[in-house]
C-alpha cells in the first residue's frame, strides 16, 4: 500500500507541470515543529536563523541551550536574470552542511557553488560559501551580446555564549551582464552594452538569551558601485527593547516592546542629471501586547523622524525633514489551532535604495531619483491555521494608501543625434523610476500540504488592484501573480525531486517608437510614445532531480522554463528558453 501511495505521489508530481506561479526570491517558509504561521520570508543562507520563538518566556527559560543549525546541502545562489529561476530540492534531514557543486548545461550554463564550515571551541562555527553562475545569452535572438554572469563570496561566524548568539556575515557579490533588450533602435553587434555591479555587505545580529530590557540588536551595511561609476553607501543599527510580564494571571500577560532605528542612505549618480540623494532616518515602535492564552491584542505604533536632502543638475538643492507616523495594531483570535481570525493595521517607511531595486530591475539607467515610500495605513484581515501539521493556510484581504509608490518606467533616448554610436543605456532601452500616490487593494494567500512524510505541496497567491492620483497607467505590476512548489523523495531519500510552476499575468509598460526625422533634419531621430504597450503574461514550469549514488557523491539535474517560452520580464527583455543542466556534487 506504501508502494503505491509512493508511485501516485510521484505522478501527481509530474502532472503538476501543469501549476503556474510567480518569479520571486521570497520562499514560503514553514516548520513543522514550530508555530503554524505561513509567511514569506526572505533567506538568508549564511545567517543563524533570528526569528524568535514566542511567547516570550521560551527564551527567558533557565538554562538556554542552542545548538549550531547546518545549512542545507542544496545552492539558493540567485539566478541570471535572463535565465528564468534555478530551483533545486530542499530536504533539512539527512543532509551535510559541506559542499562543492558543479554542473553545464545548454545556453553555455557554467554554474558552481560550495559551503563549508566548521565548528570551533565554544560552539562557534566559521564558514564561508562561494555561488557562480554564467550564460552565453540570446545569442540567436540578438544580434547584439546578452551573455551575464554573477558570482557570489561570503564568510560566516557564529557563535553561541552563555548570554546571547551572535551571527556575523560579510559577502561580496559581483553582477556582469548587458542592457540586451534593445527595441527601439538596432545597434551593430561590436556594441558595448555592458553593465556591472559589485556590492559589498556586513552584517551581524545579536540576540540576548534573557536580559530584562535588551532584546536584541542588528546592523546592515551596504556598499554599491555599477560601471558608470554610481555610488551608494547603506547602514542601519535597529535595537529592540522588551519589558515582558509586567502582568501576569490566569493565563493573562502584559508585555511591552521597543524598536529603535537608526538608518542612513547616500546615493551619487556621475550620469546624465547626475541625481544625488541623502537620507537620514531614525524610527521608534512602541507596542504594548496582552495575551489571553493563545490570542492577543498588540497596540503600538510606526513613527519616523526623516531628513533628506536631493539635488540634480537640473534641480536646485531640496531639503526637508518631517515626521511621519502610521498605526500599528493587530488583534487574534485563536479558539482552536485549526482557525484563527486576525485583523489589523499597520504601515512605515521604506527608503527605495538603488542597490534594491536593481534586485527587482537591472535595467535601470544609472541615474535614478530616489525617494522614500510611506505607507500611511495597510488595513488587513485575515484567517490562518493548522490543522494536526499536516495542512497550514493563511488568508487575507488588505487595502493600504501609500504616498511615493515606485514603479519602472521605461527611458526615451537621452539625445536625437542621427548615430548608433551610442552608450549601452542610451538605446530607449533601460528603465527610471517613477513615483505616485494612490491606494491598493490586495487579496493574498498560502497554504503548505503535508500529504505524506516525503512529500510537501505549497502555494502562494497575490492579486493587487492599483489606483492611482496621476500617473493614467500602472506601469509593469501585474494584477495576479500566483506559485506552485513540490518537493518529493523516495528510495530512502536517496531520489529527491522538486517542482516550481511560475505565472504571472499581462502588465502594462510604456515604449517608444524611434524613427529617422526626415522631416526637420535628416541628421536627427524622432520619437513616439506608447503608454499602453502590453507586456505578456507567462508561465514557467520547473523541475529538479538529484540522486545520491554516495553518501558523499550526487548527481542531479535541473530543468528550467521547461515550456520553452521566451517571454518577457520587461518590455524587450526576453528570457532563456527551456534550459536543461546536469553536474555533480560532493559533499563531506
Amino acid at each position: 500500500m506504501n508502494k503505491r501511495i509512493q508511485i501516485l505521489s510521484f505522478l501527481f508530481l509530474g502532472f503538476s507541470q501543469i501549476a503556474f506561479s510567480q518569479i520571486k526570491e521570497e520562499k514560503l517558509i514553514l516548520d513543522k515543529k514550530r508555530e503554524p504561521e505561513v509567511k514569506k520570508i526572505e533567506k538568508k543562507k549564511t545567517s543563524v536563523e533570528s526569528i524568535k520563538n514566542y511567547p516570550p518566556e521560551e527564551k527567558s527559560a533557565n538554562p538556554v541551550t542552542y545548538d549550531i543549525t547546518n545549512v542545507p546541502a542544496v545552492s539558493d545562489f540567485k539566478t541570471s536574470t535572463i535565465q528564468g529561476e534555478d530551483i533545486s530540492p530542499e530536504f533539512k534531514e539527512d543532509y551535510q552542511d559541506n559542499y562543492v557543486r558543479f554542473g553545464m548545461g545548454n545556453y553555455g550554463k557554467i554554474l558552481s557553488d560550495a559551503h563549508i564550515s566548521t565548528v570551533l571551541e565554544s560552539k562557534m562555527e566559521v564558514g564561508a560559501d562561494f555561488h557562480f553562475l554564467s550564460t552565453n545569452g540570446l545569442k540567436d535572438d540578438y544580434n547584439w551580446n546578452s551573455k551575464q554572469s554573477g558570482a557570489t563570496l561570503g564568510a560566516f561566524l557564529n557563535s553561541y555564549s552563555d548570554k546571547g548568539k551572535l551571527n556575523v556575515e560579510a559577502n561580496f557579490g559581483l553582477q556582469d551582464y548587458n542592457y540586451y533588450g534593445i527595441y527601439a533602435l538596432q545597434p551593430d553587434s561590436n556594441v558595448d552594452l555592458k553593465q556591472k555591479t559589485n556590492q559589498f555587505q556586513v552584517n551581524a545580529f545579536y540576540d540576548f538569551y534573557s536580559n530584562d530590557i535588551l532584546n536584541d540588536a542588528r546592523l546592515q551595511t551596504s556598499f554599491l558601485n555599477d560601471h558608470f561609476d554610481a555610488k551608494e553607501n547603506q547602514g542601519a543599527i535597529t535595537v529592540n527593547l522588551s519589558k515582558y510580564d509586567l502582568f501576569q494571571n490566569d493565563n493573562f500577560k502584559l508585555n511591552t516592546d521597543l524598536g529603535v532605528k537608526l538608518e542612513t542612505l547616500q546615493t551619487d549618480f556621475s550620469l546624465l542629471n547626475q541625481n544625488s540623494s541623502n537620507f537620514f532616518n531614525a524610527s521608534l515602535t512602541p507596542q504594548i501586547s496582552f495575551y489571553k492564552d493563545n490570542s492577543y491584542l498588540k497596540i503600538g505604533a510606526n513613527v519616523n523622524f526623516l531628513n533628506r536632502t536631493n539635488e540634480s543638475l537640473i534641480l536646485l538643492e531640496y531639503q526637508k525633514s518631517e515626521v511621519l507616523w502610521s498605526p500599528k495594531v493587530e488583534i487574534l483570535f485563536a479558539p482552536q489551532d485549526e482557525f484563527k481570525f486576525y485583523a489589523g493595521v499597520d504601515g512605515g517607511l521604506k527608503l527605495n535604495s538603488y542597490a534594491e531595486l536593481l534586485k527587482e530591475n537591472p535595467f535601470l539607467v544609472s541615474d535614478i531619483q530616489l525617494r522614500p515610500t510611506h505607507t500611511k495605513y495597510h488595513g488587513y484581515v485575515g484567517l490562518k491555521g493548522d490543522f494536526d501539521q499536516t495542512i497550514k493556510y493563511d488568508f487575507s484581504a488588505g487595502y493600504s494608501k501609500i504616498n511615493q509608490m515606485l514603479f519602472f518606467q521605461a527611458n526615451d533616448i537621452f539625445d536625437q543625434q542621427f548615430t548608433l554610436n551610442r552608450s549601452a543605456y542610451n538605446f530607449a532601452n533601460t528603465y527610471s523610476a517613477v513615483y505616485d500616490n494612490g491606494n491598493v487593494s490586495e487579496v493574498k494567500g498560502s497554504v503548505q500540504v503535508f500529504p505524506l512524510e516525503n512529500l510537501d505541496l505549497g502555494a502562494e497567491l497575490l492579486v493587487q488592484k492599483y489606483q492611482l492620483q496621476d500617473l493614467d497607467e500602472v506601469f509593469n505590476k501585474p494584477l495576479f501573480q500566483t506559485t506552485l512548489t513540490a518537493n518529493y523523495s523516495m528510495l530512502d531519500k536517496k531520489l529527491n525531486f522538486g517542482f516550481k510552476g511560475i505565472f504571472i499575468t499581462d502588465r502594462t509598460s510604456n515604449s517608444f517608437e524611434i524613427n529617422p526625422n526626415s522631416t526637420l533634419s535628416p541628421t536627427s531621430y524622432v520619437s513616439t510614445e506608447n503608454r499602453n504597450t502590453k507586456v505578456g503574461g507567462y508561465a514557467d514550469l520547473n523541475l529538479s532531480a538529484e540522486y545520491k549514488i554516495h553518501k558523499n557523491f550526487s548527481i542531479f539535474a535541473l530543468g528550467n522554463n521547461l515550456l520553452n517560452t521566451k517571454y518577457q520580464t520587461f518590455n524587450g527583455y526576453k528570457v532563456l528558453g527551456a534550459q536543461i543542466t546536469g553536474g555533480v556534487k560532493i559533499t563531506f
